[in-house]
């Protein structure tokens, strides 16, 4: 077998200066990518999903890390990675922020992280230990979840509404405003901002924060439906 492989290896680096394999690079690879699917399914299952429930970042998610992996592992090791190959990186990232619409600053960060951590295990670097490789990994692992955690500090949720109460809305009855809303929501509710103010309409748009019951800090209707805020800019 050996001698098979080196022959195909020989006949192939004659003809188009391609190996057909390479048993090391191969276990390599596979051992890489196992090694990223499994904490990246960690970070994105296991950390993000519980408390978003968005199914088509998860999506993202797991698509954009194998595709990072492959891209990264498969340009080479990291003495070809060379300046224009990280500029063209760069470009692809610019084109899919500014050419799609908004992201959440969390599912942004999110993706960060996994485009990182995909892009560090792909890299092969020879000085770079496979223990030093684990190790970074479960750095990112427990740094998410000291952040999506209650240790470090209390997360809240929020949602923007538009009010209609308007004699609540002075900063002297902002005690009175938190406790008509909690009324009319059921939920408890920390602090409030009051964002415009239209007179005409009898309405403001007010951001309040709440200590979710469930545990979920956000959920879709909340990163994809807001107030119309184009109705209460201040026109000169």
């Amino acid at each position: 077998m050996e001698d098979f492989i080196s022959n195909w290896n020989y006949e192939l680096g004659n003809m188009i200066g391609m190996t057909f394999f390479e048993p090391m690079q191969f276990m390599s690879m596979i051992i890489r990518f196992i090694l990223n699917f499994v904490v990246v399914t960690i970070i994105a299952r296991g950390f993000y999903f519980p408390k978003s429930q968005r199914r088509d970042y998860m999506f993202i998610f797991l698509i954009m890390s194998m595709s990072i992996f492959m891209l990264v592992n498969l340009m080479g090791s990291g003495d070809t990675l060379n300046t224009g190959a990280a500029l063209g990186l760069f470009a692809i990232f610019g084109i899919i922020r500014y050419r799609t619409e908004a992201i959440p600053i969390r599912e942004m960060t999110y993706l960060f992280i996994i485009i990182a951590m995909s892009a560090i295990n792909g890299l092969v670097i020879e000085e770079l230990t496979y223990s030093e490789m684990v190790l970074a990994n479960l750095l990112f692992i427990a740094s998410v979840w000291v952040c999506e955690s209650d240790l470090v500090i209390r997360h809240l949720a929020y949602k923007v509404i538009k009010y209609d109460n308007m004699e609540l809305i002075t900063p002297d009855k902002e005690t009175e405003l938190i406790a008509d809303l909690k009324k009319r929501t059921g939920l408890d509710i920390v602090k409030i901002e009051v964002g415009g103010i239209d007179f005409l309409k009898d309405a403001a748009i007010i951001k309040m924060y709440y200590r979710p019951t469930d545990g979920n800090t956000t959920n879709s209707v909340d990163t994809t439906i807001k107030a119309p805020s184009d109705e209460f800019k201040i026109k000169n």
